[in-house]
């Protein structure tokens, strides 16, 4: 099949990746171009896969406000140099990972950072789960683990679908940042403020000391 310019232009505003690479994609798979937008991803994560060796020094820390002021997010995002640091194509990639965190509530970076603890407890509900639907227990098993790995998928922030494409993970993204800019790259920390968060309760007890001021009056 032949490949024109028209061919490449559209594969390179799929993937971001270079006119060349796209060229040599789309000849590697006969011009199809889902096959060639995944050729180019698995190109990329081998690139990533020689860098994460590396030590990832540099980088920036990003800061996000969303709804007026109702949702903030720091996070850190490192790179092994300042000049990526300082480039457009890390600095874009640095804001979106921002207003995913803001947009999705991820809890850890990935699975190693998740709570061993929370996780067993979501076992434990899930288990619970099966056993009120009646499920056999050999079902129950193969049920829960899914369950588990659905919200692992949900809570880390590599595992979560990116918002801007649903066809790729963030750490799809982060694996194609990588081979775009050639520099390991970390998602080191993030946290995330909601406001009103947790305030219910603290509500809940300054409402819980005025009655006991007010009971304390009446006594005296």
């Amino acid at each position: 099949m032949a490949i024109t310019a028209k061919d490449i232009t559209e594969l390179r505003q799929r993937t971001q990746a270079g006119m060349l690479d796209c060229k040599n994609a789309l000849e590697a798979t006969n011009g199809d171009m889902q096959k060639a937008t995944e050729w180019l991803r698995e190109k990329g994560m081998a690139s990533a896969a020689k860098k994460e060796g590396r030590i990832a020094a540099e980088g920036k820390v990003e800061s996000y406000i969303h709804l007026g002021g109702k949702i903030g997010v720091l996070v850190e995002v490192n790179c092994e140099t300042d000049f990526v640091a300082k480039s457009d194509a890390f600095n874009e990639f640095v804001h979106n990972v921002a207003l995913q965190i803001a947009a999705s509530k991820p809890l850890y970076v990935s699975q190693e950072d998740a709570d061993p603890k929370a996780i067993e407890a979501e076992r434990k509900i899930f288990l619970a789960q099966t056993q009120n639907e009646g499920k056999p227990a050999n079902v129950a098993e193969k049920i829960v683990e899914g369950r588990v790995k659905k919200y692992l998928q949900e809570v880390c922030l590599l595992d979560q679908v990116y918002f801007r494409d649903g066809t790729k993970t963030i750490n799809e993204y982060l694996k194609e940042t990588i081979g775009k800019i050639g520099e390991k790259i970390t998602i080191r920390r993030f946290v995330r403020y909601e406001m009103g968060e947790g305030l219910q309760k603290k509500e809940e007890n300054f409402a819980e000391e005025i009655q006991k001021q007010i009971d304390k009056q009446k006594n005296n």
